[in-house]
């Protein structure tokens, strides 16, 4: 069984960074789609970033300002977000697709971005 727990969600101001970690029970990366999608009050869930086998995908809207990444060794996916702005705000959701053991979420982590 697969379980994933988020971390590193909490109040900055605009322009400045957080980082984002979801560590794994089970080492699956190297066999799963990973990503990070987020949910703001009142609207749907959206992907901002995955990552399989070393290719990633972003949002256009973080583009260039946030990195996915993730440490095998310490089964720990990361989502670096920089220039934070205030349409940033919202849950964040860690999310395994893995072909042998299904789909996994996290809690999620709120972020806040606020003066």
């Amino acid at each position: 069984q697969v379980q994933l727990l988020e971390s590193g969600g909490g109040l900055v101001q605009p322009g400045g960074s957080l980082r984002l970690s979801c560590s794994a029970s089970i080492n699956i990366f190297s066999e799963s789609v990973m990503g990070w999608y987020r949910q703001a009050p009142g609207k749907e869930r959206e992907l901002v970033a995955s990552i399989r086998s070393g290719k990633t995908v972003f949002a256009d809207s973080v583009k260039d300002r946030f990195t996915i990444s993730r440490d095998n060794t310490r089964k720990t996916l990361y989502l670096q977000m920089n220039i934070l702005k205030p349409e940033d705000t919202a849950v964040y959701y860690c999310n395994v697709d893995s072909p042998i053991y299904g789909v996994y979420w996290g809690q999620g982590t709120q972020v806040t971005v606020s003066s």
